[in-house]
This record gives C-alpha cells, structure tokens and sequence, in this order.
C-alpha cells in the first residue's frame, strides 16, 4: 500500500466520499495502486507523495488545466493578483474586464455572471432561464454536475441518468417535488427529442452540452432551434467540459447554433476556479429580478487567471494544437490496436481523445489493465486524454511508443482469456457508490 492508499483510507474515515470530486476517486481507476494524491505539478508531470514522477496523459486536473500545469504566464500574474490583495471591500476591476472579454467573444450575448465552480454555474443558469420563461421544467442531454434541478430527473426514475455519463446518482435529499421538472433525452437523437416536446408541452428550458464524446449534428440542432422558436424555450448549451477546446470560446460558434446562454468553466482559468454564464441581454437581465450572490464569486483571482489564459488561447491559437495533438493520439491508438488485433476505437472530439473498447462486459477489467499498465511505465493514464498545450509532439510521440507496447501485453491477454489474472488491483468502477472503507 503506497502512502497516497494510506492517506486514502484516513480521507474516507473523516470525509464523505473521501475527497470533493467523484472524478478523483481511486476506484475509477486502478482503485489498489492508483497513487491518489500529488505533490507538485509541473508542465503534464505530477509528482506523488513519494516523490514518483509521472507523465499525466488522463484528466489533467479533469479537464481544467488546458495550458499545462502551472503555467507561467497564468501564474504570474496570478500572484501578482495576491500581491495586492485578492478580497475586499469593494470590487476588483478585473470582473468587468473579463466580462467585456466574453461579450466581445460571444458576440450573441449581452451579460454575464460569473461563479466559480460548472455546477453552480449550471443552477444559476437555470434559474434565470426558469425566471426569464415563467416555466419550471428542463429537458436536457448529457452531464450538467451535482444540483437538484439536475438530479431530480432520477426521482423519476432511478436510471434516467444512465446514459448520460454517471449511473447510479442518487437522489436522495433532492426534494421530492421538484418530481417531474427535469426530463432527459437522448443526445443526437432527433426523434427522442421531439417525442419528448411532443408529450411535455410545459418545458420551457433545453440544455445540452457542446461536445463530450462526438458532436452534435446538424440536424439535431435544427431540431433544437425549431423547438426553442416555435414554443418560445431558454436554450441552455453547457461548455463547461467543450469550451475552449476548437476555438476562441464554445463549440456553438464552429456549428451556427445559437444558444440563449453559453456556460463556460473548467479550462477557462488553466486550473483556477472560475466560471461563466454569457447570455443574450434580455434574458441575462432577469438575473437582477432572482436573488443569486455569493461572496467569492466576486474573489479576484479567478478573474484574474482567466484572463491571462484566454489571453494565452487566443494568442497562441490553443485549441489548433489541442485538435491536431488529440487526431495524433486517436490514430495512434487505433492504428497500434489495429497491429495487435485489439478491437478498439476512437472517439470523434479530438481534444478530448476517448478510446473505447468492444469487448461488452470485459471492457472494464481490460480498461483497468491499460491503467495499471500505463502506471507502470510512468503515465497516469485512462481511457480518455484531455490534450493541454504541454503535451509537445515529442511527449505524444513518446506515449505512443509506449501505447504499443502496452497494447501488445493486453492483445495477448485477451487472446488468453487472462485479463484479470494479470490484475494487481481491483477492476476499475465508473459508477457513484457509497463509501465507508478502502475496499
């Protein structure tokens, strides 16, 4: 048991769930030898407990560090921020700078509010929808966080999120009559959309992400639009997790969509909290009618953090570095399956690089073995790869190297039926579960 396990087992003695994010967890990865907590970050290098080095090619900070860890431009003027003091009494300046910054980039809009974290970002950008419409019901497509507008859908019913990245969220102390607010459908699927409008004339709000796995098409859009115009809906589009990764801001500006508000968040502060809802102005106006305030919302350093990374984004046109590194990858992948006979394939948001494997019920165990693999050879590593302007050609080059020598261990497992034989950890659980001890 390595020290970050030991501290682990402390962590859920004293913290419900062990830690603030799901994501973080052990278990949704090499739950045994997954080495937990970091020291230091560097670049795409982290550091454990005991002074290991890896070569993060996962989650980099989950999707929140999209320049690279501590990056010095962010920082600097991050600490400069400090130096002068990062809470007052009255209000730091940069809020209206930054604001300004969004509207000249999401020329639709005319307000914005900003928060720190994407699920508070998601409820505040709800409720204004709900007060702008008079309508309390939302339907919506893929993962919006951990809020009761969001999990109510799973009052219900228990599996309503299932598809939508995270099984098994509980709805407990979600109050039960938000039942019958919240209505889930199926993302790129034009006529469950439509069946769903047809038979709840009372949603007034649609939501959906801008890319996870692949994008939207352009006629589940349309549908989308048709909806909104024809009954007079709040299109919300979560860019929390798609933002900043194909151009200057959200996925919607590269498919002529247009959203009634665009929520940004994780990438936009290179790993400082903050985040964003943008809107047009006279639904961002009712936001002045709804009480929603919060203390550090109004912290300076997110400002601050943002705006030196969006500086950097668009100076540096991050994001065509974040597409062509996660096109690399993606071939790389499947072309390294492709030599070892491993059935596998690529998913089609490049920036956010997901591999999947087509094994049905070993997909998971299989998974587990890249994990531990990886680890071995010096990569914290997953499934899915959010590429950061760090991750050179050289660092790309290299893990593929090691991809295929990796593939080649799980090629001949499969082909043994030994997958599991080979783990030295348990088999990797992506699911929400309670827990009480280090299992």
């Amino acid at each position: 048991m390595n020290v970050g396990q030991q501290l682990w087992q402390q962590a859920i003695q004293c913290i419900p769930g062990g830690n603030g994010l799901l994501s973080k967890r052990p278990d949704r990865y090499a739950p045994d030898i997954w080495p937990i907590y970091f020291d230091k970050s560097k670049g795409v290098s982290l550091w454990d407990l005991e002074g290991h080095e890896y070569i993060d090619v996962a989650q980099m900070g989950i999707g929140s560090v999209i320049l690279g860890y501590c990056d010095e431009d962010v920082d600097t003027a991050v600490k400069n921020a400090i130096d002068k003091g990062i809470n007052a009494t009255l209000n730091a300046p940069e809020e209206v700078s930054l604001a300004q910054r969004l509207l000249k980039l999401n020329s639709f809009a005319g307000g914005v509010k900003f928060a720190r974290t994407g699920g508070e970002a998601m409820s505040i950008a709800v409720r204004i929808a709900r007060a702008y419409t008079g309508r309390d019901a939302v339907a919506f497509s893929g993962y919006h966080g951990w809020c009761d507008w969001y999990l109510a859908t799973n009052l219900i019913s228990d599996d309503n999120l299932t598809s939508h990245l995270l099984p098994g969220l509980s709805p407990k102390g979600v109050p039960q009559g938000l039942t019958g607010t919240a209505f889930p459908f199926e993302y790129n699927n034009v006529k469950a959309f439509q069946t769903l409008m047809a038979q709840h004339k009372e949603i007034g709000i649609i939501v959906i992400e801008g890319a996870r796995y692949t994008p939207p098409t352009q006629d589940f859009l349309q549908a989308i639009q048709e909806s909104a115009r024809k009954y007079k809906k709040v299109v919300i589009i979560d860019e929390i997790t798609s933002g900043w990764r194909i151009t200057d801001g959200g996925v919607y500006k590269t498919l002529g969509f247009n959203p009634d508000i665009v929520v940004y968040g994780k990438a936009m502060g290179n790993g400082y909290a903050i985040s964003a809802i943008v809107g047009k102005k006279e639904v961002m106006d009712v936001a002045q009618d709804t009480f929603i305030s919060s203390t550090f919302w109004t912290e300076r350093i997110g400002f601050v953090a943002a705006l030196a990374t969006i500086q950097k984004l668009c100076q540096h046109k991050v994001w065509e570095h974040l597409i062509q590194m996660g096109s690399k990858i993606s071939k790389g992948w499947e072309k390294a399956a492709s030599q070892h006979g491993l059935k596998l394939h690529a998913s089609e948001f490049k920036p956010l690089a997901t591999m999947i494997f087509e094994y049905d019920k070993m997909n998971a165990a299989i998974a587990t073995l890249f994990i531990q693999e990886m680890l071995k050879r010096g990569y914290i590593a997953s499934t899915s790869f959010y590429v950061s302007y760090a991750h050179t050609e050289q660092i790309v080059d290299k893990y593929l190297g090691v991809i295929d020598d990796v593939f080649s261990v799980i090629a001949q497992a499969v082909k043994a039926g030994s997958v599991e034989k080979l783990l030295q950890t348990r088999i990797k659980d992506d699911g929400f579960k309670r827990l009480t001890k280090l299992n």
